[in-house]
């Protein structure tokens, strides 16, 4: 059996080519089976997020394009296109993949911990599809497991490496508790509902998206429970703000200094705390200038995103030396479970030989033969047929002059130790 495994990512392959050969959650048993039939795959899983889709099998002649072959026709694309933006990994490397993918050191944003759960489901569906066997289930649970201490023993997730988590994780440093605050966010794009969801993930309950347009407001308001506003509202509205951060393709600042220092003013000078992620800005650079308001731009986050990627660096090579420890480890154990199978079919084989051999001599003696003539022809038959393949490998390595394998074979049927006893 080889373990292999093949795919595309974010790194190889354009969205376009990823989005053909998405599977989703309801077509996952029928491609399990599917790959079953057609490749011979044993064992296998299919990993497949907005930025992979992965197929590691293990099988018997298992070929990079065999299993191509099978993606394209199963999801109707193109072979040669997939080939061509396609990777393979086999054995050592394809254990340490998994491994990488699980811990987030594959990810497009480094140690993003999303991918442990979506490749945990993907395992679950294996298991319930009936393909996954004793040698997957303990490659998976070691890859768990090391994932897991990745993320406990290493930094690789601790520090924000996007602007929406960076103004998020800023706030938390300012304010004992975000749950308490009141967030005002200014805008409906990408940013601002990442930043929403990473404030709810926070506990904030008092959210509010100002935007040009209501209905897109609502779109990220209404999952998360906040209420809306239109930017005419703002003015009337801001001095409850605790938080306010604003990205918007507004051509002209949103929120001036009169405007901020009115509403400190009613807020009796109690803290604003105020994040500008847009370009050109949302709110005037000299809003930083009064007393009360801390104003951080897209830029100052940028520079604190830069470090933590740098720490993040640094926790990957850490996570490395952890997965070629485990993987290590797994494959002793594979190495192990192959010896237990050639010892399990050697003694299969040898008790085969033997009850042939006393069926005979059986029949024999109920046949009349003489007894001590039976017993003499079952020891000859019985030892030739067990020194059978050992004195054809005796010889061989004799005739080779393999002094190695002759001192293995010596040892292994205890002429070695015969010999060193004789002495």
């Amino acid at each position: 059996m080889t373990l292999i495994a093949f795919g595309i990512n974010h790194k190889t392959a354009p969205v376009e080519l990823r989005e053909k050969v998405a599977f989703s959650p309801d077509s996952m048993v029928e491609a399990l089976k599917s790959l079953a039939q057609l490749t011979g795959a044993y064992e296998s899983v299919i990993v497949s997020t907005c930025n992979r889709t992965e197929i590691y099998a293990q099988a018997k002649n298992l070929t990079r394009d065999n299993l191509s072959q099978w993606l394209a026709k199963f999801h109707n694309a193109d072979a040669d296109e997939l080939a061509a933006n396609s990777y393979v990994h086999h054995q050592q490397d394809a254990v340490k993949h998994i491994m990488r993918v699980a811990s987030g050191l594959d990810s497009l944003i480094l140690g993003e911990p999303q991918i442990l759960g979506q490749v945990k489901q993907a395992f679950v569906s294996a298991k319930d599809s009936g393909v996954i066997k004793s040698e997957f289930e303990r490659l998976f649970q070691q890859t768990f497991s090391v994932a897991k201490r990745v993320r406990s023993e290493t930094e690789i997730g601790s520090n924000a490496v996007s602007v929406a988590y960076a103004s998020v994780q800023l706030a938390k440093h300012i304010f004992s508790s975000l749950k308490k605050s009141n967030v005002l966010l200014i805008g409906a794009g990408e940013t601002i509902e990442l930043v929403a969801k990473h404030l709810h993930d926070q506990g904030v309950e008092k959210l509010s998206v100002a935007n040009r347009t209501l209905a897109r407001a609502e779109a990220i308001a209404k999952p998360l429970g906040a209420s809306t506003l239109t930017l005419t509202q703002i003015p009337h509205h801001l001095k409850d703000a605790d938080i306010v951060i604003s990205s918007t393709a507004s051509q002209l600042p949103i929120l001036g200094k009169g405007l901020v220092e009115r509403a400190l003013k009613d807020r009796r000078h109690k803290p604003m705390f105020l994040v500008d992620l847009a370009v050109p800005r949302d709110i005037e650079a000299e809003v930083g200038d009064l007393d009360d308001a801390y104003l951080y731009t897209v830029d100052d986050l940028q520079h604190i995103v830069e470090k933590n990627i740098e720490s993040r660096q640094h926790a990957a090579l850490q996570a490395e030396q952890m997965i070629d420890e485990q993987a290590a480890q797994y494959l002793l154990w594979c190495q192990g479970q192959s010896s237990i199978d050639v010892l399990r079919d050697f003694r299969q084989q040898s008790e085969s030989q033997r009850d042939t051999l006393i069926s005979r001599a059986l029949n024999q003696l109920a046949d009349g033969k003489d007894a001590e003539q039976v017993i003499k022809e079952l020891a000859n038959k019985l030892t030739n047929s067990l020194i059978h393949a050992p004195t054809k490998a005796l010889k061989q390595a004799a005739m080779q002059q393999d002094n190695k394998n002759m001192s293995l074979l010596m040892d292994a049927l205890g002429l070695a130790r015969a010999n060193d006893s004789s002495k």
